[in-house]
């Protein structure tokens, strides 16, 4: 797991982004806000802490996609820094055939990962042709290897769910059926929804 801040000002409000596999945070790059915003990816291991967020009047999580199984496991047994979770097209069981992203899914992807497939899902994820991405292969496919063996996370509150309705990578209904009874948004959009959002503000409130 590795951490790095994308803005810090030295604000009195900060966000917390687990993001999700392999793109980084360009999905996140546009929106604006007077947060710190701090970004979280790479889940081959989740023992690495993050920084001291305790100078901070107030500290947002947003968890989106694999982010947030991995944020669900990586919380387990620490202080909990975060006065609102919001959960973005993913679920606490990241392998699932009911739950998650199918396991043929989860296996054909990790199998046959190359930078051409990488394109692909790329297009998937952004539901449009993206400028070309480099993907260190063996590495992210350890990655998805990893996540798929550490398995469903334990139950988390989250604040706010968030579901897009044209999500190819974790089926809609699978997220619905997983955060049935907690405050859901659906939205017309791909797995990674940001371009519909402007500020941080109207994406996490």
């Amino acid at each position: 797991m590795r951490a790095r801040w994308l803005i810090q000002t030295g604000a009195d409000r900060a966000i917390v982004i687990f993001g999700g596999w392999a793109v980084g945070a360009r999905p996140f790059a546009h929106l604006t806000g007077g947060q710190d915003v701090l970004f979280v990816d790479d889940y081959s291991a989740l023992d690495a802490d993050l920084p001291d967020l305790s100078v901070y009047g107030h500290v947002s999580l947003l968890a989106w996609s694999f982010g947030v199984a991995s944020y669900a496991h990586w919380q387990v047994g620490r202080v909990d820094p975060f006065a609102q979770k919001v959960a973005v097209n993913g679920t606490l069981h990241p392998v699932s055939r009911s739950k998650g992203i199918p396991p043929v899914a989860m296996r054909k992807t990790a199998e046959t990962l190359s930078p051409s497939a990488f394109a692909l899902f790329q297009r998937r994820v952004f539901g449009k042709v993206m400028p070309e991405m480099p993907i260190d292969v063996p590495a992210r496919r350890a990655e998805l290897d990893a996540i798929e063996t550490r398995g469903d996370a334990p139950r988390t509150a989250f604040d706010k769910c968030l579901i897009s309705t044209q999500d190819k990578i974790f089926p809609p209904a699978n997220q619905a059926r997983v955060w049935e009874g907690l405050p859901v948004q659906q939205i017309d959009a791909p797995h990674a929804p940001f371009d519909q959002f402007q500020t941080w503000e109207a994406l996490l409130s």
